[in-house]
């Protein structure tokens, strides 16, 4: 059952995410590692909330991923009061640690709107499955001990209950 709440939680945080990051051309959100180690998907999120932070042209041209990393992370700690969680070194690589991404952007949803619409999440569902968990990944989820498995369940239950969904009218 943890599990299923679990897919469930990651299904709607990453809607969301793709759902706020629509507008961002260059970014192209599919799992919750390799698609956040350029910089860009934090970036669009935070602007796509609060586009009155910073120039989004002039963050989407820098040239290092670490630099667009760096910058993400320090808007989000000084307007949105979210701790620095994450070092741009650690997720500026091949394959990001998927809990640590899961639990940043946790956080930013905590903080941001969080409507969700119902095409938004048939969207995620229709997301090639090889897109959206690697082998390693699904290796990953059944080595995690019991205790981690508990509380990242209930951080994403008790953050994604109150999450809107929008039905069409």
């Amino acid at each position: 059952m943890a599990g299923l709440q679990q897919t469930n939680s990651e299904m709607i945080l990453l809607s969301w995410v793709r759902q706020s990051t629509r507008n961002y051309p260059q970014v192209n959100v599919t799992n919750f590692t390799t698609s956040w180690s350029d910089g860009l998907a934090f970036n669009a999120l935070l602007h796509s909330h609060r586009p009155d932070l910073f120039d989004w042209n002039a963050v989407a041209s820098q040239p290092s991923p670490v630099q667009r990393l760096d910058h993400a992370f320090n808007i989000a700690r000084q307007h949105l009061g979210i701790e620095k969680l994450l070092d741009p070194e650690d997720v500026a690589t091949a394959c990001p640690d998927k809990k640590s991404i899961l639990m940043y952007v946790t956080s930013l949803f905590q903080v941001l709107p969080q409507q969700v619409t119902m095409e938004a999440i048939r969207e995620v569902e229709m997301l090639p499955r090889h897109s959206r968990v690697t082998r390693e990944e699904h290796i990953e989820v059944h080595e995690q001990h019991f205790s981690q498995e508990v509380s990242f369940t209930f951080l994403l239950s008790s953050c994604c209950s109150r999450v809107v969904v929008s039905l069409p009218t």
